[in-house]
């Protein structure tokens, strides 16, 4: 089926979905894409990328389904009474998930597929970045933009390889990781987030079986993270591993962590444990990770995809130090909030000091059949009710005139949250309005 010529994608802005849609144009198929952002008039920088890659925009409305069309691609979060969707079976066009169809891509290739509740865009980019270093040469399908490999003409989540070699995200939020029967393969780790924690560990369980050649995974290695030696440092950018001394450009020790899978995981595959040291020194990070937006009026603002408890917490302990972080929170779905309301508050009591301020966003709606019955009022007053002060409910019309009013030098904003594109947008919006102020 994929052999044939031409593809549509619905949601084609969306991080995994553009990095597919580059993979399949790559390939040497014929690519379009819907999506409801470029129907809008919004102009998000992803669509300005994949436009300039080639790829061409349809409305949303089932006119990109057409006579040629061979497949339609969908992703999980699209609803299925979505126009595109309705023309395809109409039209008897097959539908394939986006798991599905990268998993025909890979089907014939030495393929390493990075998964986990956490961390996994970053160790995919972290491995890939190597590989690509050492003369690997691996075709790269990530969830998130390597900075290395932004451009005005590309989006930074996907690599063009010539070799045999790729290196894939696997997405655990909606089971799809088991569309995928990889040679080697790589487990962060697993906490509650989409699912509850029994259940994600018999995910994860199921997914090893899976695997031919070899996996680094920290459910089944413990003692990887346990011996890992991390600078004591607010900023952890540097670590020990087998003799030798690493450094990075991204901060935490969450990143620590993360660069040591992707090491352990390069070093199995017959790698030189030095050559992969001084590949990784060069790796920039990945969009929307720590990524510093900017600093101003001794103000620094960094933008981060942090939407789960352990990535909270993890983001604002890397960046606390002696001043202040005045954190901002977007809530990514009205499920995942009301599932894990009691371990969000638990994770901002943990990490907001006394002299801090927490701002939550609305939930961000995509629209769809979601139970819109809680929202992050709600959430504000589970904070307020563990005995934390600072903390405010706000729009994002007024989030920008507001923190900057609130910020003084040395202070450190935060952003956080999934899912919204307009995101990247705010947190550029707030460094303004605080060099304004």
């Amino acid at each position: 089926m994929l052999e044939q010529e031409q593809y549509h994608l619905v949601g084609v802005a969306g991080v995994g979905m553009s990095a597919l849609a580059q993979a399949f144009a790559a390939a040497g198929r014929t690519v379009s894409g819907s999506d409801r952002y470029y129907d809008a008039g919004v102009d998000l920088d992803a669509i300005r990328r994949l436009r300039r890659a080639g790829i061409d925009f349809r409305p949303q409305d089932g006119s990109g389904v057409g006579p040629h069309t061979k497949a339609l691609v969908v992703s999980t979060a699209i609803e299925h009474d979505n126009p595109d969707i309705l023309a395809a079976n109409a039209a008897g066009v097959p539908i394939l998930h986006r798991a599905e169809a990268l998993a025909h891509l890979v089907a014939e290739k030495r393929c390493i597929a990075v998964t986990g509740t956490s961390g996994k865009s970053t160790v995919t980019g972290m491995i890939g970045h190597v590989m690509a270093e050492l003369g690997a040469d691996p075709t790269v399908v990530n969830g998130a933009a390597v900075l290395n490999w932004v451009s005005v003409g590309t989006v930074g989540n996907f690599r063009a390889g010539n070799s045999d070699w790729w290196v894939i995200e696997a997405d655990e939020s909606d089971r799809s990781l088991l569309k995928y029967h990889p040679a080697w393969a790589v487990i962060t780790n697993a906490t509650a987030d989409h699912f509850g924690l029994r259940e994600t560990l018999e995910l994860f369980e199921r997914f090893k079986r899976q695997i031919g050649s070899g996996l680094v995974s920290t459910l089944d290695e413990p003692e990887l993270l346990a011996e890992l030696r991390v600078d004591s440092s607010a900023d952890a950018r540097n670590f020990e591993y087998a003799g030798l001394r690493f450094e990075l450009a991204m901060r935490g020790r969450h990143n620590a962590e993360n660069a040591l899978l992707a090491v352990v995981l390069c070093e199995r595959l017959g790698f030189d444990l030095k050559e992969i040291r001084d590949a990784l020194s060069s790796f920039k990070g990945i969009h929307r990770r720590l990524e510093l937006v900017g600093s101003v009026n001794g103000v620094t603002v960094i933008d981060d995809y942090a939407h789960n408890p352990a990535k909270i917490r993890a983001a604002w302990r890397a960046i606390a130090g002696p001043g202040r972080v005045i954190g901002v929170w977007r809530p990514h779905g009205y499920g995942p909030l009301a599932t894990m309301m009691d371990d969000l508050a638990s994770a901002f009591r943990d990490v907001c000091r006394e002299k801090d301020l927490l701002f939550v966003l609305p939930v961000f709606d995509a629209g769809g059949t979601a139970d819109r019955s809680v929202c992050a009022g709600d959430l504000v007053e589970r904070i307020l009710a563990q005995g934390l002060e600072g903390v405010t409910a706000i729009e994002p019309r007024a989030l920008s005139g507001h923190v900057a009013e609130k910020t003084r030098p040395g202070d450190t904003v935060l952003l956080m949250g999934a899912r919204d594109p307009g995101l990247p947008a705010l947190a550029a919006e707030v460094l303004r309005a605080i060099g304004s102020s």
